[in-house]
């Protein structure tokens, strides 16, 4: 199964059209299946009194500028959106993006996404996420900082949406809404679950991947990996364990001022990423253990025969003096060497010569 690549430009954009458009053209040229990015409205989402988060202090003078007055110069318009949507369907790319507050929700219905990404921040976002799943997009949801139970109580929220539309939001109709047949089967048609660590960079002694696989267990959905961790090296071992998505942050260049480039991946590192995956990808192979095609014609080379330990006569009798195994593996095999022990000999064989 083809892994899906979320290039995660996410606001690296640094508030340019411009620039967004060039980490289009990036992820394309990198391979990628999906580019995504961040669509919000900041005096929406963040309250005036909110503090950055350490990742979003760069300098020193940053320390004094608020999380709200950072995210106001990373927006982007309702007319940049709609030239970066239609840039991406020229150059045959998905875009994705992730809303955070319901305007933003209404904007990229209308530009006619295929689905919707929920970010981790967002999980306990109960009015959103019903919001979103009323759309009837499938979703990816995001799952850092998040606990089973939380993420449980989420999916109640997706369920009630996709299949409730009469009845009042309550956390009981969430719940009853998940334990149903109905709200079950929806789930798995349209939502993908993202482990993910939310710190940037994550370290690698907390990025925890065998959650993933405890994820897909305990909800029986598509599960996937969105990752933050410095390097290459966790996508590639999150895809082997079974991840069906990979998003990574990626940027022009990790020295642009801005939140998060410093914990991104270059253009050229966006390419090894890809290349890896599908490398890891056509390494896992099935379930089945046989010989690969490639390495058939080795297997006479490389495996052993009975050959004479030295001349034996016809009418001799085969013994432990005489019967060894060397290569090539083109007469009888070893396995049968105590079969041949005490036969005798139905012709001459030289020293060394295949038993056959």
């Amino acid at each position: 199964m083809k892994t899906l690549i979320i290039a995660e430009a996410g606001v690296n954009h640094n508030g340019s059209l411009e620039l967004a458009l060039r980490l289009i053209e990036a992820a394309v040229a990198a391979g990628a299946d999906v580019v995504k990015f961040q669509t919000f409205r900041a005096d929406k989402v963040i309250s005036r009194f909110a503090p950055k988060a350490e990742y979003q202090i760069q300098k020193a003078a940053d320390a004094k500028e608020t999380q709200l007055e950072m995210l106001r110069k990373l927006e982007l318009d309702l007319a940049a959106h709609r030239q970066m949507f239609s840039y991406c369907r020229g150059k045959n790319i998905e875009f994705l993006s992730t809303p955070d507050d319901a305007d933003s929700l209404n904007l990229l219905v209308g530009l006619g996404v295929s689905r919707l990404k929920i970010g981790s921040g967002e999980i306990t976002n109960a009015p959103l996420l019903l919001k979103m799943a009323q759309t009837g997009l499938p979703v990816i949801m995001s799952t850092g900082m998040a606990t089973l139970e939380e993420i449980e109580a989420a999916l109640g929220v997706l369920a009630f949406g996709y299949v409730r539309r009469d009845e009042r939001p309550s956390l009981d109709n969430f719940q009853r809404a998940l334990g149903e047949p109905e709200g079950q089967r929806i789930l798995q048609e349209r939502v993908t679950l993202l482990h993910c660590t939310t710190e940037y960079p994550a370290p690698f002694e907390d990025v925890n991947l065998r959650a993933m696989q405890t994820m897909a267990a305990a909800f029986g959905l598509p599960v996937g990996y969105s990752d933050h961790t410095s390097g290459i090296v966790v996508p590639l071992a999150a895809v082997a364990l079974g991840a069906t998505v990979i998003e990574k942050h990626f940027t022009l260049d990790k020295d642009l001022p801005g939140p998060d480039h410093q914990a991104s991946l270059e253009p050229e590192e966006l390419r090894d990423m890809i290349r890896g995956i599908r490398q890891v990808e056509a390494a896992l192979g099935s379930l089945f253990k046989l010989p690969a095609p490639s390495e058939l014609k080795n297997r006479e080379i490389v495996r052993r025969s009975l050959v004479a330990v030295h001349r034996i006569r016809r009418g001799e009798r085969f013994s432990e003096d005489n019967l060894t195994s060397k290569r090539p593996g083109t007469g009888v095999s070893p396995m049968q060497y105590w079969d041949w022990l005490g036969k005798e000999a139905e012709r001459n064989f030289g020293e060394d010569e295949v038993i056959s």
